[in-house]
């Protein structure tokens, strides 16, 4: 009888350790470059013995709600002003289990060189989400092309302009429009998600670029009950590693910048 307890034991510890070998990790993302960074931590997580799963969403908008619908276990896609107004508007308690890396936002143009060179009632697209519209109104204020009401934070809106000399039309786009509009505006704020994918390096293409040391580092998060999960913890070291800020500066050419402790290299792509 001793035995035969002894090797029910086993087996259930055996499939136990089976189904942890097993586990696939569901990680929700945008296009671009955070596809691209999440298949590098995939191939490394593999040999971690962790089975990743990365699903890919159209729209970032969606993202979010199917980490909170427990579609997904993560997400990696956003950066924490985003992810706190997120949680503000919709009541969650969604949280970040470690950063991941700074994307700086660039305005683009076919038509002008810098922002100066805007004329009068010319069209500026911004996204239409409030963290990244807030993001890019405060870019074109730290350009001197327009004033915010004083201390409007880090989520102002066009209705917290309280200065436009050149009488901007400001155009509010779906983010994933605003690379599109660069043929009917004079310029364009699209953030590295959609500005990658469609040919546009921020380093190398934009007319004014967001500084690196800004506040809106990207993060992956997870559902609350998850904060201490070891597995998704050991996902997150598995992000936070050299071999991944080595991929970021040789695929990016430094328009994505790790934000974790890494040794800085610049080598080319």
């Amino acid at each position: 009888m001793k035995k035969l307890l002894v090797m029910t034991g086993i087996f259930f510890l055996l499939s136990g350790l089976n189904c942890w070998a097993q586990t696939t990790i569901k990680v929700g993302t945008t296009t671009g470059a955070d596809v691209e960074i999440l298949e590098k931590v995939q191939e490394l997580a593999a040999k971690e013995g962790l089975t990743v799963e990365i699903i890919e969403f159209g729209d970032y908008r969606q993202v979010n709600d199917a980490l909170v619908n427990k579609e997904l276990d993560l997400n990696a896609f956003q950066h924490q002003p985003y992810l706190d107004e997120y949680n503000q508007e919709n009541k969650t308690q969604l949280v970040s289990l470690g950063s991941t890396y700074v994307a700086p936002l660039g305005f683009f143009s076919k038509k002008i060189k810098n922002l100066n060179e805007l004329k009068n009632s010319d069209k500026v697209a911004i996204p239409n989400d409030p963290t990244n519209g807030g993001r890019a109104l405060l870019l074109l204020q730290k350009a001197g092309v327009i004033k915010l009401k004083p201390g409007v934070g880090l989520n102002p809106t066009t209705k917290d302009i309280i200065d436009n000399p050149k009488n901007l039309e400001i155009l509010e786009l779906d983010a994933a429009q605003t690379a599109h509009s660069l043929d009917d505006v004079a310029t364009a704020a699209i953030d590295n998600t959609f500005a990658i994918p469609f040919g546009l390096n921020p380093l190398r293409d934009s007319i004014y670029l967001e500084s690196v040391d800004s506040p809106y580092v990207n993060v992956i998060a997870a559902r609350p009950e998850d904060r201490e999960n070891p597995l998704f913890l050991r996902l997150v070291k598995v992000y936070q590693s050299q071999d991944v800020a080595d991929f970021i500066y040789s695929s990016f050419d430094n328009s994505t910048i790790p934000a974790f402790p890494h040794q800085k290299k610049t080598q080319g792509r």
